[in-house]
């Protein structure tokens, strides 16, 4: 990472914790009243392929100690009609700007990844994570509405682990990839512009 990528992280970070606090505590106490607890959802993600770190969201799904793995339509029982609208307009993702601030992750790269698909693609991983993950990048913008209806025909837990598999990974490790060949402090800042759009938009 770049001293110029680095103090974009920080900047922006504060800038955005700083505005953004209020809605923060407000979705935390709406989701603490109304799913109760616990509020955050803590996760291990890989920072590279050998070091991982506990990522933080809001909780946006009922708790299941059993269940791992990414998000299909097996789950979808488990998420209520508020934390929908969380995830939707990514209300849940506010809290990683304290990780963007500890340096695990940046504003911008590739998703940070479960342990076990980086132990499952080596060489994928071995070259994405080159990058420093990110909240948001090239390819949660242009891949994630496709990622989400692949996923959400899932109905099981394997279904919904083969789809993102097969299907998942490799494509958003080209985006991946294509953001690394070309990122800029610019493309950064476009990405962020991007992503601010999202509660705008409409889904589909």
């Amino acid at each position: 990472m770049t001293p110029a990528k680095r103090a974009l992280d920080v900047t922006g970070a504060l800038i955005l914790s700083l505005t953004l606090w209020p809605v923060v505590l407000l979705f935390m106490l709406i989701l603490l009243i109304v799913e109760g607890r616990p509020v955050f959802f803590i996760s291990e993600r890989m920072r590279t392929p050998t070091q991982s770190f506990k990522l933080i969201k809001l909780r946006s799904m009922q708790v299941d100690m059993s269940a791992e793995g990414v998000t299909g339509g097996d789950k979808a029982v488990r998420i209520s009609r508020l934390q929908r609208f969380v995830r939707r307009v990514r209300i849940d993702e506010l809290p990683q700007l304290w990780n963007v601030l500890r340096g695990d992750i940046s504003l911008v790269g590739p998703r940070p990844p479960l342990r076990k698909y980086v132990e499952s693609f080596p060489e994928i991983y071995g070259e994405v994570l080159k990058s420093r993950p990110g909240i948001t990048g090239l390819a949660t913008i242009v891949y994630y509405p496709t990622e989400e209806k692949l996923l959400a025909a899932c109905d099981t837990p394997i279904a919904s682990d083969t789809t993102y598999r097969s299907r998942c990974i490799p494509r958003k490790a080209r985006l991946d990839l294509i953001y690394q060949k070309n990122r800029t402090i610019g493309l950064d800042l476009w990405l962020i512009a991007r992503t601010a759009m999202t509660p705008f938009r409409r889904k589909g």
